[in-house]
């Protein structure tokens, strides 16, 4: 008899211990953790209302996905919704009262609009998200400039480089018109290639500019001839229409990858941090926009690493998350 009352006591301690396990998991409606440490859904607390993201066309892809996976994993009473105007177009909707919550960017944020965050007293947060490398992409029919060195590139893009037709950059090249492809003025990968890569020369004459991605990824595949740039998370989703241009930075050829993409890599010419900008206000009015900040301060390598960019050290990330905690 004692054995029985012994064994159903410990039968009732088991189940009270599984009950209680269940309870403590049910905040998020899951039994495992399914985001990072720090942010409010971890803690247990439900957001809603919503988080407006609008900018770079390079950076998203990631920050839809990021989106995608927080309104999935984290917060789902809360809507993200991310749009793609350009950089600098994006920091026109940012730089307003009661404008975005974030701006993607694919450059710093010009000293002007800072200007511009001072006259409305906005408090700006940037927050680097990632690495991408700048692409050089041909028609995969293109057999002759699979190899170019950075001054060719240039000498392609510069009106004063003169390089009118393929022949042009090399003798034993064809004697083609070369068609000169790129995003807009409204980008700011236009704008690092134009005052970085170019340094603020004139492009060559006709250089085809463009507002879409898409578009310029289906003019290329389409045109023999044709040599264009932009990030290389466009490139790397297309593969089977385009072709990578290995650039000789001096130490011969160079493939951009997730490998050579890195400040301090072998591809570090044509590599530059890309970013999101933070309404620091918007962040202190709205959990939801710091609760997202932080989200994607912690899943960033993840989601670079899907989309396309080289991702942030352990050390990067640790800091940007300390940062946005001080935020609360």
């Amino acid at each position: 008899m004692k054995s029985f009352k012994r064994f159903l006591l410990l039968a009732i301690v088991a189940s009270l211990a599984v009950f209680a396990a269940a309870c403590g998991s049910s905040n998020n409606g899951s039994s495992e953790g399914t985001t990072a440490e720090g942010t409010a859904a971890a803690d247990g607390e439900e957001l809603e209302g919503s988080v407006v993201i609008d900018g770079s066309g390079t950076v998203y892809p990631f920050m839809s996905v990021m989106a995608e996976k927080y309104m999935t994993e984290a917060q789902e009473g809360v809507s993200v919704e991310v749009s793609r105007a350009g950089t600098s177009a994006g920091f026109k909707k940012f730089l307003v009262e009661n404008g975005t919550d974030f701006n993607n960017a694919s450059r710093h944020i010009k000293d002007e609009e800072k200007v511009q965050a001072e006259e409305l007293g906005m408090d700006v947060h940037e927050m680097k998200v990632a690495l991408d490398g700048l692409t050089i992409v041909i028609n995969p029919e293109n057999d002759w400039a699979k190899e170019l060195t950075e001054q060719e590139i240039i000498d392609i893009f510069l009106a004063e480089g003169n390089k009118k037709k393929w022949s042009d950059v090399r003798p034993e090249f064809p004697d083609e018109e070369i068609k000169t492809y790129g995003p807009n003025e409204n980008h700011g990968t236009y704008e690092f290639f134009w005052e970085t890569i170019l340094e603020e020369k004139d492009l060559a004459e006709g250089a085809n500019l463009q507002q879409e991605y898409s578009t310029l990824v289906d003019l290329v595949s389409k045109d023999k001839n044709a040599i264009g740039f932009f990030g290389y998370g466009y490139y790397a989703s297309n593969t089977d229409k385009l072709t990578a241009v290995k650039v000789d930075f001096g130490n011969g050829p160079v493939e951009p990858s997730l490998d050579t993409i890195a400040e301090d890599g072998d591809y570090a010419n044509f590599t530059r941090p890309v970013f999101t900008y933070l309404n620091k206000g918007m962040a202190q009015e709205k959990p939801q926009v710091l609760d997202y900040a932080i989200f994607t301060m912690q899943n960033a390598q993840t989601v670079a690493s899907e989309t396309g960019f080289a991702p942030l050290t352990d050390e990067e990330i640790k800091t940007a998350v300390e940062e946005l905690e001080g935020l609360k």
